[in-house]
Formats: C-alpha cells, sequence, structure tokens
C-alpha cells in the first residue's frame, strides 16, 4: 500500500541543532522494487510540496522517494543567524538526510537551489550519488535572473485570504508554465502559513539575507560541473532566464556530459507537474 509519512532529523550549524523535515513516499511494510531512494531538493523559496505529484508518480513505480524541506522552509526549523543559510550548511544537511536513509546509492531530483546543491554533492570524491536531475539550473547563473529573483525572495507579505495569496503566486512563479485553476490552488495552499487572521508565506525571510548581503554577480560553478562523473538529466524551461541556452549546450559538451531536455511554455522553472515532465523523469531514472 502506498503511503506518505512525515518524519525529521536533527542537523547542526555553527549555533546549534535543528529539525529538518521531509515526507517520504512509497510501500509500507515492504520493500520498494527499486533500491535507490530518490530524493527531492526544491527551489530557493519554495518546500517540499512541490514534489508532490512528482513523488506520487515515481512511488507508483515502485520508488521510495523522500522529498525535504530544507532548513528555513516549509516544516523545518529556522536557523539562528541568518548568515548560515548558504551552500555549505544545505549541503551538509543532506548529506545527514542520506545518512539516514541508510542507502549505498542515492538519485536526486533539485529544482533551481535542489539542483545545485545535487550538483554539489555529485562533485565530491566517493559521492552516493547515482543520477541526478537539474531542474532549470545549470553551472552559471547570470546576474539578472539572480536580481529579479532578489525582487521577491526574502519579503514577507501578509495576504487576507487565499484569492489574494494565489494572485501573488501567479504573478511571482508564472515562469512555472501554464497550471490549470486546480494546480495554482494547490501550489498556493502549499506555500502558505496561517497566521491569525492573514497567511504569510511558509519560510523565514532570512533565508535572502546572506545573499542581499552580497553582492550581486554572475555565480561561476563550471569547476565544479566538470568534476560530476554521475549520469545528469537537465530540465530547461525554454523561456528561462536563469539556465541560458548556452548553460545548457555547454553542459552537454563538458565534463561527462548532461542530457538536456526543453520544456516549451516554461520559464523558470516546469513545474513539474505535467505528466511529459514527470514521466520524463520517472523513465530516466529508471534506466540502468
Amino acid at each position: 500500500m502506498q503511503g506518505v509519512r512525515t518524519s525529521s532529523l536533527a542537523c547542526l550549524s555553527k549555533t546549534g541543532f535543528h529539525r529538518v523535515a521531509y515526507r517520504e513516499f512509497g510501500p509500507e511494510g515492504t520493500a520498494p522494487a527499486h533500491p535507490v531512494p530518490v530524493v527531492c531538493i526544491h527551489g530557493l523559496a519554495r518546500n517540499a510540496r512541490d514534489f508532490d505529484r512528482l513523488a506520487g508518480v515515481l512511488a507508483a513505480a515502485g520508488r521510495r522517494v523522500v522529498c525535504v524541506d530544507m532548513v528555513g522552509r516549509g516544516d523545518s526549523g529556522r536557523l539562528r543567524d541568518p548568515l548560515d543559510y548558504v551552500y555549505p550548511q544545505y549541503v551538509a544537511d543532506t548529506a545527514a538526510l542520506i545518512a539516514r536513509l541508510d542507502c549505498r546509492q542515492v538519485d536526486i531530483v533539485g529544482t533551481s537551489m535542489g539542483g545545485l546543491i545535487g550538483m554539489m554533492l555529485a562533485a565530491q570524491p566517493e559521492t552516493p550519488l547515482r543520477r541526478l536531475v537539474m531542474n532549470d539550473v545549470g553551472p552559471f547563473v547570470p546576474k539578472a535572473a539572480l536580481l529579479r529573483i532578489l525582487d521577491y525572495v526574502g519579503k514577507d507579505p501578509r495576504f487576507a485570504d487565499l484569492a489574494e495569496a494565489e494572485a501573488y503566486h501567479r504573478r511571482i512563479y508564472r515562469g512555472f508554465g501554464a497550471l490549470s485553476d486546480t494546480e495554482w490552488r494547490h501550489l498556493t495552499e502549499t506555500s502558505l502559513r496561517r497566521d491569525g487572521a492573514d497567511w504569510r508565506l511558509h519560510y523565514d525571510p532570512g533565508i535572502a539575507v546572506p545573499l542581499r548581503t552580497a553582492e550581486i554577480a554572475d555565480v561561476d560553478l563550471w569547476a565544479l560541473w566538470d568534476r560530476v562523473s554521475c549520469p545528469v538529466l537537465v530540465l530547461r524551461g525554454l523561456e528561462s532566464d536563469l539556465l541560458l541556452a548556452q548553460t545548457a549546450a555547454d553542459m552537454v559538451s563538458r565534463g561527462a556530459g548532461a542530457q538536456v531536455v526543453e520544456v516549451p511554455g516554461c520559464g523558470h522553472a516546469p513545474a513539474l507537474l505535467d505528466p511529459a515532465q514527470t514521466h520524463a523523469i520517472r523513465d530516466w531514472l529508471a534506466a540502468e
């Protein structure tokens, strides 16, 4: 029987422990058909619920799927020092989660920030990563895309009702593509938390502090990419301003190479709700 279970683990930062929450999909009481679990990691201001649709598809195919709320997002704890919201912390927390899963190998599906976390883990010696899916992100991130993201990330809007919140999400995340009304409402509801009579975004606004205190510039991580040896599938929104077409082409020709699938009608980033997207990931992860 398929089920969804919630859990958490204690992770460590320089100021103490914090909780990292995750949702696990797969058969209860029996071993999954495939021995390698899939860890799904969301984007900068998102949370584990972004993968509800994909996780269901993968679990139905016999995979154990773990969707994590990175620290500061969703049901995970908050860091005492917002300057600790940086990639080394996220990578360490993800490594602790992989250890909790008690597996020899793992596949990672990462959207934007999650894809970079996966790439950083894949570049390490003796990495446990078997396969990596990077959803609309690569080793080069242009300054212009970062400035667009910083225009909304870290702000703390209040919404009087779900309709107001949904209008906000449709505007901010229009790059997700042509979602149905039901999909927009699900995305909105899973992105919020109650605060008295109002609704607020389900993250710590402090996640943006490291970005806002640094000089914004192009991000160049090609040296890491060149150390990745596992198979990589790259999804690129055809209209993306974050994963440029030239960057995707270079990911194919550099290092061990990657397979790129362009998604029409999307910018940054494909929402992984359309069957064409979820089934492409399912089938690619199933390859040996």
